[in-house]
């Protein structure tokens, strides 16, 4: 079974609806770092010299190469990423080994099966 890493960064309120739709769409886990602080191409918003940012979280989601497209993409409309600047990116990378995944081989497989 091939994977692919999903690596989102989205504002943190946002982050348990990005990872339910995942789920609904053959995620098996996540894996979130909180308080991250990203730059984009616009400098900050400032008030009276100190930065105002929005909370950001790291999403990581280790998914079936099948799903994975799948995935990015509801990560990318339940984020609303492209609607507006500042929203988020996300993008996936191939996974060349992995270990610690028997579970969700498991369950990935049965779910294979059903749709097959």
């Amino acid at each position: 079974m091939h994977f692919k890493l999903i690596i989102a960064f989205v504002d943190s309120a946002k982050t348990d609806k990005i990872l339910s739709a995942a789920r609904e769409h053959g995620a098996t886990g996540s894996t979130v770092i909180s308080q991250a602080r990203g730059e984009g191409v616009h400098d900050k918003k400032t008030f009276l010299g100190l930065h105002i940012e929005t909370q950001r979280d790291v999403l990581f989601l280790l998914v079936e190469q099948h799903n994975a497209l799948k995935i990015l993409e509801t990560v990318n409309e339940v984020g609303a990423f492209d609607k507006e600047s500042h929203e988020g990116i996300a993008f996936q990378i191939d996974v060349e080994d992995a270990v610690g995944v028997m579970h969700q081989i498991e369950i990935l497989s049965k779910n294979i099966e059903e749709e097959i």
